[in-house]
């Protein structure tokens, strides 16, 4: 089990420092702003949806490195997939995250997350991206904050 864990650990190392679709789209459809105020962490969200479908998303934002590494394995989780299964996987990572089930193969490098829910206030670092990605989807003005969900 050390093994994995240290294996997560190296994937959210890297997705911090390295975070993939970091920046700005060309054309985003659907654009949502995240805030989550205990811990510094801001994320600004573009999404393109064409026909049901992400077919591309950026982030960009400053935070901590669970923050950013999250958003980063979410970007490229999402990429390409029909929205209601975008949908039903961000259900899957938040129960995750409650701790109300097992890290499963189905969420793959997501589960390199797993660990944060062992520290309730990291877990809201976490899943920042997810409501973030959910009220771009639906297409809600306002900032999502941590404080709030």
């Amino acid at each position: 089990m050390s093994e994995l864990n240290d294996l997560y650990q190296d994937v959210i190392l890297d997705h911090n420092k390295r975070p993939r679709n970091f920046g700005r789209l060309a054309a985003p459809t659907r654009t949502a702003s995240g805030d989550n105020p205990l811990c510094g962490d801001r994320l600004d969200l573009e999404v393109e949806v064409r026909d049901g479908r992400v077919e591309d998303i950026a982030f960009t934002g400053a935070g901590c490195a669970i923050s950013t590494a999250s958003a980063s394995l979410m970007t490229e989780a999402v990429k390409g997939r029909p929205v209601a299964e975008v949908e039903a996987l961000s259900e899957r990572f938040r129960t995750l995250m409650r701790g109300e089930g097992p890290a499963g193969e189905e969420l793959g490098m997501l589960a390199a997350l797993s660990g944060v829910r062992a520290y309730p206030m990291r877990v809201k670092c976490a899943t920042l991206a997810w409501h973030t990605l959910r009220s771009a989807l639906a297409a809600e003005a306002d900032t999502v904050t941590t404080e709030t969900e």
